[in-house]
């Protein structure tokens, strides 16, 4: 499915907004910091935004072109819409609200009323009124209806922001069941990378109006494009280095007083950021021999469990970020201020021209 948005002036905002997207998964996730233009981007997909210029067009189908006086209503776009903020109907029970987006549907498309409901796991809530449930069944409820449209594309804003972690955990799965029995795209705003590589195929990076990078999940987090798309996906270290020497495609990179081994960059650079993700920091006490190039005396700075992880702060010569089980934790024995060795493997380090 393919999403084209051009030409488009909104009138609050500092940029125009443009983006040209060839969705070849399932779910595209849309990253980008407060202000980029993620929950404009949904609105005027589904018609609900005006802009002072647009052009719209998904699948070869132009739904708005203010340049030729095109535009499609909300209602015959056949596109399904969970905002950030649900846009449930408080006086309605769950059922009348599912039944409203039965009435909504596109004609020529059709999900069975038992079959969302199943799928969703939401049958023992019809009777209730929305006031009456909780987070994480609101969530169900207002995706139900969203699907209860048959939609030919599934718009998703921020669908878990407003659940805390137990939730979200048990969120996940009903979205990634709504992802492979419906096969519909879908296009899903999120700020948390966690979710985006459980439930994402491709992400956008959006700043400012601007595509910055683009592709599947687990490549556009290991190789970000620049500095900034690095910040944004979560990367733990991110150090400005200098390419002392290249041999046979491998680049020797000094950090401080500290030399690393890495991939060459491509184009070639000399003064680069070090990109290295917490994951792939590995902390030993032995001195074993292994194949890992990048071997670092490292004193243990800190510790903030983040989940079932240990994110680990170290001082390598460099501020060095590794993410461990807590069981690897314990096993090792870890404790702030004593040294351990960082492996880090050439592979696992990226270099992005500065």
């Amino acid at each position: 499915m393919s999403l084209r948005l051009k030409n488009i002036s909104l009138p609050l905002a500092d940029f125009t907004l443009e983006v040209d997207v060839e969705m070849r998964g399932r779910v595209t996730a849309i990253f980008g910091p407060s202000g980029a233009g993620k929950t404009s981007l949904l609105d005027l997909i589904a018609g609900l935004r005006a802009a002072r210029s647009v052009f719209v067009q998904l699948d070869g189908t132009v739904l708005a072109d203010s340049a030729k006086n095109v535009f499609v209503p909300t209602r015959r776009r056949g596109i399904g819409y969970v905002p950030q903020d649900l846009a449930l109907f408080p006086h309605l029970s769950v059922r009348r609200n599912l039944l409203y987006g039965q009435n909504a549907r596109a004609a020529g498309r059709l999900f069975t009323f038992e079959h969302v409901t199943e799928v969703l796991e939401i049958q023992p809530l019809m009777a209730r009124g929305v006031t009456e449930l909780s987070g994480g069944e609101k969530q169900r409820v207002a995706l139900a209806r969203a699907l209860l449209t048959s939609p030919r594309l599934l718009l998703l804003d921020e669908p878990l922001a407003s659940l805390d972690a137990a939730l979200k955990e048990k969120i996940i799965p009903y979205l990634a069941r709504v992802r492979d029995e419906f096969q519909i795209p879908m296009l899903c705003v999120t700020h948390d990378r966690f979710e985006a590589l459980a439930l994402a195929d491709e992400i956008v990076v959006l700043v400012n109006g601007k595509v910055i990078q683009t592709g599947p999940v687990a490549d556009v987090f290991a190789r970000p494009a620049n500095a900034g798309v690095a910040k944004f996906v979560g990367v733990e270290t991110l150090q400005p280095g200098r390419i002392t020497s290249v041999n046979e495609g491998l680049a020797t990179v000094s950090i401080n007083r500290v030399t690393l081994t890495a991939l060459a960059p491509a184009p070639p650079a000399r003064t680069v950021f070090v990109c290295i993700r917490g994951e792939d920091v590995v902390l030993q006490r032995d001195t074993a021999v292994s194949s890992v190039r990048n071997r670092l005396p490292a004193r243990i700075i800190a510790f903030r469990p983040e989940g079932a992880l240990v994110r680990v702060e170290l001082d390598a010569g460099f501020p060095l970020f590794a993410l461990v089980t807590r069981p690897a934790c314990a096993e090792l024995e870890l404790h702030e201020g004593e040294t351990i060795t960082a492996l880090i493997k050439t592979p696992a380090i990226h270099l992005v021209p500065r």
